[in-house]
């Protein structure tokens, strides 16, 4: 069931959110004319990644270019994962060795931060998100991705203007709908570990023990401290999506502005940008993997579970 889930969150994930509306490129005149009016030189060419997905094809659809990636990236995963597992041995070897270290080291990882109970329990999800986020953020390294597609034809060559493929989490839809997606399977879990009555009592109900007058202020103020937790959680989806789209977004619109900086040179400035890529992307993917985790321990797990996970 857990492996269902995995697969459904690689493949729904995309389509959780509608396509942002698309700008509509000009053909062939209209753009000399649009990029003349914006003050460049007729003819020249614009750089930089536009904001929003763009539909698949010269004209609108409902499938983007970053939803392609996101499924070649899941689909890749799958199959190797299933590779990797098919014929397993006692003494791990090739796919299987890469697959097993990567499995023991993030569920180690994992255990010594939310402890060994809730790590049984939620770890598949938080697996999920560190790898496909991690293999979508190097995906979107891969050359081509950006540079390939439709567009037209001017004075300095063919200028593409509705690329095949972009990175699937420099797209904000991508990651608002793993944020959302982690706020639902939060919700889930805070209510197995309190049920509702103890949801409801962590959020507003006070802390620590008292007597008198001093408990009916500390109900008062812990109730309206509560409504500023409330908010607080609320928030974390829109964090966690920009933070994640923001990284991903200017790093492949830096790379796109190295490869336009100087003519001729645009194979070899973008390298040393590249490596400094790739180590975003896997600090992104890091960030955002914790980010849940810790979120997830701090309802799921009582004081009595701080003290059991830090000794």
């Amino acid at each position: 069931m857990k492996s269902i889930l995995t697969a459904l969150i690689l493949f729904v994930a995309p389509l959780l959110l509608p396509a942002a509306e698309q700008p509509v490129f000009a053909e062939g005149k209209a753009v000399a004319e649009g990029i003349a009016a914006a003050g460049a030189p007729a003819g020249q060419p614009e750089h930089g990644i536009p904001q929003k997905a763009l539909g698949l094809g010269k004209e609108e659809g409902f499938i983007t270019n970053s939803m392609l990636v996101t499924w070649i990236v899941a689909l890749a995963l799958i199959l190797f994962a299933r590779m990797a597992t098919r014929r397993m041995r006692e003494v791990p070897a090739g796919a299987q060795n890469f697959w097993e270290w990567l499995i023991e080291s993030l569920y180690e990882f994992l255990e010594g931060i939310i402890g060994p109970e809730l790590v049984q329990k939620t770890f598949w999800f938080f697996a999920t998100i560190f790898i496909f986020i991690l293999f979508t953020n190097w995906f979107g390294l891969i050359p081509g991705v950006g540079t390939i597609g439709w567009g037209v034809q001017g004075e300095h060559g063919f200028q593409v203007t509705r690329p095949l493929l972009r990175g699937g989490n420099a797209d904000l839809n991508m990651t608002a709908a793993m944020a959302m997606l982690f706020f639902f399977f939060w919700t889930v879990w805070a209510v197995q570990a309190n049920g509702v009555k103890g949801f409801f009592l962590h959020l507003f109900g006070p802390k620590g023990e008292s007597a008198g007058a001093l408990k009916l202020l500390l109900i008062v103020i812990f109730f309206l401290v509560g409504f500023l937790e409330v908010f607080s959680i609320l928030f974390r989806p829109v964090s966690l999506s920009f933070r994640l789209y923001g990284n991903i977004y200017a790093g492949e619109n830096m790379l796109e502005a190295m490869s336009n900086l100087v003519p001729g040179l645009g194979w070899l400035l973008p390298v040393p940008f590249y490596f400094m890529e790739l180590l975003v992307g896997l600090v992104q993917a890091l960030v955002f993997m914790l980010l849940t985790a810790v979120f997830t321990m701090l309802i799921c797990m009582h004081e009595e579970g701080h003290e059991k996970a830090h000794h």
